[in-house]
């Protein structure tokens, strides 16, 4: 497909030069993903248009998405305002910010994934604006990793966090547009909601496929395969083993120092034939991280290659690799305790998951087809529930 061929909501947006900002009080939240289809930035766009902005909310990684994740966020010119600060009351913008405003924009590239923050920005905004009747504007782009797959269970209450804020399954197959009109339809967020959608995009393209520009929408999100991994690689973040930040591949290389790096490829490789995970290879795999886990050590592990990106399961693909690395020594292996997302209880692996049953099920040698199949009616449900609100 060519990149004329598929417009995101900004180039629709551009074409009407921006007439339904005019004369508005304007908000504007994003970060640097927000291009058009021949890379030229929100800012500048709206800046050539003569477009004035009140107000700028920097979301998680910041405008420019140079801040790692959990890193504060903070600027110097008093018309941006960070929505990620040093405590979990900052992840919601202040009423203040927003009651002066005729209409907040939003645009950010998200990923597919449940955990990716910014959906859950969205929210916090979405409910915010509810309470100040600040029109939402949502400028939509397509699902990097596709519409059609769908993948894991929902959150369990009190399992909610800035990493499951809202009911969807971990591979949701949403827009961003489309979480929006789930939040304000089916959740009850009174808010004001206009999404200009894509045109030309359908649930079957992948990023890969739709000609669309990838900028990075986090620093540790390169390329759209690693988009494609996150649904199962996140779950690295709840233990104590290294998920690859630090690394020119995050979330493709995982390991830590005691692992035996041939050994798990090779269970790797046995465990995705009997589970018919497919489209991905496995090599051994020898880094040493420059922050964040185990910084400055060597550690061992796999590297994950896509192979065939519209078959990959990449729940199952995480779980198998949690299973795995467990079973290689349940001692050395651990799950992480220290605060994630602010919140020390649930641990983070709980989080993720949205309920426990993920720790106990491993814990108890659960395999993983009957962890994920454990959470298949809620997935039903989700289907069922996001039908209404699919713009494509």
């Amino acid at each position: 497909m060519l990149a004329s061929a598929l417009q995101c909501g900004l180039d629709r947006l551009r074409d009407e030069n921006f007439e339904p900002l005019r004369g508005r009080r304007l908000g504007v939240c994003c970060n640097r993903s927000a291009i058009d289809g021949h890379g030229t930035r929100l800012e500048d766009l709206l800046l050539d248009a003569a477009i004035d902005v009140v107000r700028w909310f920097e979301p998680e990684h910041g405008i420019e998405t140079t801040a790692q994740d959990m890193e504060t966020v903070v600027s110097s010119r008093p018309e941006v305002i960070s929505l990620y600060g040093d405590d979990e009351a900052s992840l919601r913008p202040d009423p203040n910010a927003l009651e002066d405003l005729d209409l907040l924009l939003f645009d950010i590239q998200d990923i597919g994934s449940r955990y990716y923050t910014f959906a859950a920005t969205l929210r916090y905004i979405l409910e915010v604006a509810a309470l100040t009747g600040t029109r939402v504007m949502v400028l939509d782009r397509p699902n990097p990793i596709g519409g059609i797959a769908v993948e894991g269970g929902t959150v369990h209450q009190g399992f909610e966090s800035f990493v499951g804020a809202s009911p969807l399954c971990i591979r949701h197959g949403l827009t961003m547009g489309e979480i929006a009109r789930v939040l304000t339809g089916s959740v009850g967020i009174r808010a004001e909601l206009e999404v200009v959608p894509c045109r030309g995009w359908n649930r079957q393209v992948m990023q890969r496929e739709s000609g669309v520009p990838w900028v990075p929408p986090s620093p540790n999100m390169p390329t759209p395969e690693t988009a494609l991994i996150y649904p199962g690689m996140c779950l690295v973040e709840g233990t104590d083993l290294s998920e690859g930040r630090g690394t020119e591949r995050p979330f493709h290389r995982v390991g830590a120092p005691w692992i035996d790096a041939d050994l798990l490829v090779s269970a790797m490789d046995l465990r995705s034939r009997q589970m018919q995970l497919q489209g991905l290879a496995f090599s051994p795999v020898h880094f040493t991280p420059t922050f964040q886990k185990h910084a400055g050590q060597q550690c061992h592990g796999i590297e994950i290659e896509v192979i065939e990106a519209s078959v990959v399961d990449s729940l199952l693909l995480g779980v198998i690799f949690l299973e795995q690395t467990r079973a290689q020594d349940p001692e050395l292996f651990r799950w992480r305790t220290d605060p994630y997302e602010f919140v020390t209880d649930p641990i983070a692996i709980d989080l993720l998951w949205g309920g426990s049953d993920l720790r106990h099920g491993l814990e108890q040698g659960l395999s993983p087809r009957d962890l994920i199949e454990a959470r298949e009616s809620e997935r039903c449900q989700f289907l069922e529930l996001r039908q209404q609100h699919l713009l494509y």
